[in-house]
């Protein structure tokens, strides 16, 4: 059981003096993995060492590239070549020194989701991936393992941030990713996943990498963050 340092204190005490120190204690004793350190996922982290989490599991694969700058937290000129999980655990530790946060530098799929939801030691699981069959082995693993996750749909090619809407992936619409999803879902027989989706009509575009601007990806990971930080400090 963490306490709160003197250290965390200072850190924190803007958000003591909102929630009080019982609340942020949960923050400080919760454990959280996000899979996916982009756009979405990089704000979820963000948001979430800024809360003062006690232990984070990064999981992503990919190095920072000059494209990432328009929309990714961690993506600068400086970071451009460097591993997400690196730049990600840096910049957290950097935020919280007391943060236990680990990285792993895989790439998920539906053949490892399993194995690696199996191995996690985190009561929350944050989906930041794109790719549908991996999404649904993550799904299904976590469903099977009694953890609680929490999913993002499609954040591409969209403008309305106003559009972004959280609730159960059975209630999602428009959604191109979230249909596949629930779709998926649905055969397996899984249901009661939360969900954060656009119900925004897709901006035509005829090419393959989904086009996106500076603060679509990151509204999507505070909202996220916000949820999974409610969800820790109200015990639910």
């Amino acid at each position: 059981m963490k306490i709160l340092t003197e250290n965390l204190k200072n850190i924190l005490s803007r958000e003591i003096s909102l929630i009080g120190e019982e609340k942020v204690l949960r923050l400080v004793n919760s454990s959280v993995c996000v899979i996916g350190l982009g756009g979405v996922g990089g704000y979820v982290v963000e948001m979430l060492a800024r809360a003062g989490v006690g232990r984070m599991l990064l999981i992503d694969c990919d190095t920072v590239s000059e494209s990432n700058i328009n929309r990714q937290i961690i993506a600068t000129k400086t970071t451009v070549g460097q591993k997400k999980t690196d730049v990600m655990l840096s910049r957290v530790k950097d935020i919280n020194p007391e943060c236990d946060a680990k990285a792993i530098d895989v790439f998920v799929t539906k053949e490892n989701a399993h194995e690696l939801v199996q191995s996690m030691n985190t009561d929350i699981i944050v989906d930041a991936i794109d790719n549908v069959s991996a999404k649904i082995a993550l799904i299904d693993a976590a469903k099977s393992e009694g953890k609680y996750i929490f999913s993002s749909m499609g954040t591409g090619n969209k403008l309305q941030s106003s559009a972004y809407k959280i609730a159960d992936i059975s209630k999602t619409s428009i959604c191109g990713l979230a249909r596949a999803v629930r779709r998926e879902l649905g055969k397996k027989g899984i249901s009661g996943v939360d969900v954060l989706y656009s119900d925004e009509t897709v901006i035509s575009q005829s090419e393959r990498t989904p086009a996106s601007i500076c603060y679509m990806p990151s509204v999507a990971g505070i909202m996220i963050a916000e949820h999974i930080i409610k969800k820790i400090i109200n015990g639910r």
